[in-house]
């Protein structure tokens, strides 16, 4: 799979909607958000995920997401769906000249407890947090798309 530059890869912010792999990744009744560092959501507690690259599979960007979201790879078949959902936001990745658009398959996991000691979190985020969903919901710091997959 090729990267795109970012001459190309604004283009296709602008032009199409993205599709992302969202995860709802549990452990002892919490969920893991990581504070977004990159436009848009930026500053905000999301769940780990990211967009599918053309040509990716959807079992393939669960395998690269896990290993580069968490730290360890997880096979698709271990994941339960949860939902699809569209975010849309008024800025995006570079600038706020344009909206992007995600649509987004939500799957869920709950890690054992020798995953859980394993997880390290990517550099898109500055900091974790686990929460349970009450805590969640009653946050201002996580987002809104984020408290949408529990309502």
């Amino acid at each position: 799979m090729k990267l795109l530059s970012n001459d190309e890869f604004k283009s296709i912010i602008q032009l199409t909607p993205l599709v992302a792999f969202d995860m709802l990744i549990e452990y002892d009744n919490k969920i893991l958000l990581g504070k977004r560092i990159n436009n848009p959501a930026k500053g905000f507690y999301f769940i780990p995920g990211g967009r599918i690259l053309k040509n990716e599979t959807i079992s393939s960007a669960c395998k690269r997401l896990t290993l580069v979201e968490l730290g360890l790879e997880i096979n698709l078949n271990k994941f339960t769906f949860h939902m699809n959902t569209e975010h849309i936001y008024e800025n995006n990745f570079f600038n706020n000249e344009f909206k992007t658009h995600y649509v987004c398959l939500c799957y869920k996991y709950k890690l054992n407890e020798d995953e859980y000691k394993k997880i390290n979190i990517d550099s898109q985020h500055e900091e974790t947090k686990w929460m349970s969903v009450n805590e969640l919901l009653s946050d201002q710091t996580v987002h809104i798309n984020t408290k949408n997959y529990f309502n």
